[in-house]
């Protein structure tokens, strides 16, 4: 389908599609946070900021799980070009519902609509533009490509958001999300004509030389090796839900604590919107990622080659916790002040550098090392604890507003630090594990 280096314009097709869903779904993960919190007479739900939390837990969560339903489903029963839109409606829906929420119900109405709805965007759209390539080594640049148009989408929802929430209320920028989705579903149905045959059937359908060669594999026991590698994936997941818990737990006592004049927001005369910490972590997703590929390729081309899957995830999980530090200190140096905005960036950009270290190297290395029959069980276990992750931090934020905040986030930083320094100690155990003897 494409020709040369040039990339298919179904390729663009199903990465702006990912651009409107993602300014949506980011703009309306701070707005629902904010407004379940806001005071009645502000026009906001006068919930507690714990219960933000709680329900920003569960639209993060059940937006991980529904994908592996929505991935069966274009696999098996429908082709996934036509879920990609029944998607994006739905989310559409979900977000009218928040335009008119005025009770708990109603929000987490709306956290069930997007959910589903994602469950049937994101990996039918994922999945199609993998299919539009017929030679294989473009697809680590197209998914890199693809992942900055996420994160353009991001940066701009939550920048321009954030400001018109302050004009014209939260609630009314729900519309906004949801005629963006709208419009999103009929750009991606303008497109099919781009797709080619690209997920006009399930999956499945065309693949049956591949099920033979998959049952006769299947008949096969797990070699040493393999078991091996099964328990690193397990190993590595389970820190994952660390990570994950920790990293989501900070946007809560920016929102909440900083948010609320523990920080100072202004720049002369104007405030900035919290929403505009998320636009810190897509625009520095935006900056970083050429100078961290740069910092992989020169690592590569050392002597000593570069670091392996296990010391990199180890490295995420301790700019993780340095950031906390940052974030505790900050509060240590305020006093009964105010912190600098500065200190608010600083912890921004660290806590996003540790994501993106950390974040690509699950599904690489699940893909790398899964059995090739456990390898959708393998990243099953992936989403499953990242799940696992969203739906246990706003139980874990309401758990640390009983106690003093400069204690409790440095706890949490010593926590990050030590799994991170503990799972480099490992590593090369660990790689030796995993490690195809054959090849060496």
């Amino acid at each position: 389908m494409e020709q040369a280096n040039k990339r298919p314009f179904g390729f663009y097709i199903c990465s702006i599609a990912f651009t409107f869903e993602r300014f949506a779904f980011y703009s309306a993960k701070w707005l629902m946070t904010i407004f379940v919190a806001l005071a009645i007479a502000d026009g906001g739900l006068g919930l507690t900021a714990a219960d933000a939390a709680k329900m920003s837990a569960n639209l993060v969560a059940f937006t991980y799980l529904a994908p592996l339903f929505g991935a069966y489903v274009s696999d098996y029963w429908v082709g996934a070009r036509y879920l990609v839109p029944i998607g994006m409606v739905l989310m559409g829906i979900g977000y009218l519902v928040g335009w008119q929420a005025n009770s708990a119900l109603m929000i987490n109405v709306m956290i069930a609509l997007v959910s589903i709805g994602t469950g049937l965007f994101k990996p039918q759209t994922n999945a199609i533009t993998g299919r539009l390539f017929d030679d294989e080594t473009q697809l680590d640049g197209a998914f890199s490509t693809q992942y900055s148009f996420v994160n353009i989408g991001s940066f701009i929802g939550t920048t321009t958001i954030g400001l018109l929430a302050l004009r014209y209320g939260h609630q009314f920028c729900f519309l906004i999300c949801a005629i963006v989705m709208f419009i999103d579903a009929i750009w991606f149905i303008f497109g099919w004509k781009h797709l080619g045959l690209a997920g006009k059937k399930p999956f499945k359908i065309n693949e049956q030389a591949e099920k033979v060669e998959e049952i006769n594999t299947e008949k096969k026991p797990l070699t040493s090796l393999e078991k091996k590698r099964v328990a690193a994936i397990i190993l590595v997941s389970a820190f994952s839900i660390i990570f994950w818990v920790f990293w989501y737990l900070a946007y809560m006592p920016v929102y909440f604590h900083w948010g609320e004049g523990a920080a100072n927001w202004m720049i002369g005369n104007f405030e900035v919107p919290t929403a505009w910490f998320d636009s810190l972590n897509a625009l520095a997703c935006i900056a970083l990622g050429p100078i961290l590929g740069a910092l992989w390729v020169r690592r590569a081309r050392s002597p000593k080659g570069d670091w392996n899957m296990f010391q990199k995830t180890a490295l995420g999980i301790m700019l993780l916790g340095l950031s906390y530090v940052i974030f505790a200190a900050a509060e240590l140096v305020r006093g009964t002040g105010q912190a600098s905005l500065l200190w608010i960036i600083a912890f921004g950009i660290v806590l996003t550098l540790g994501e993106m270290v950390f974040s690509p190297l699950g599904n690489s290395f699940i893909t790398k090392f899964a059995p090739p029959k456990l390898l959708s069980m393998m990243m099953s276990v992936w989403v499953v604890s990242i799940f696992f992750a969203g739906k246990s931090y706003g139980w874990i934020y309401e758990f640390t507003l009983q106690f003093p905040f400069v204690p409790t986030y440095f706890t949490i930083a010593g926590i990050a630090l030590l799994c991170g320094i503990l799972l480099w100690a490992m590593s090369s155990k660990l790689q030796g594990l995993v490690r195809d003897e054959e090849v060496e």
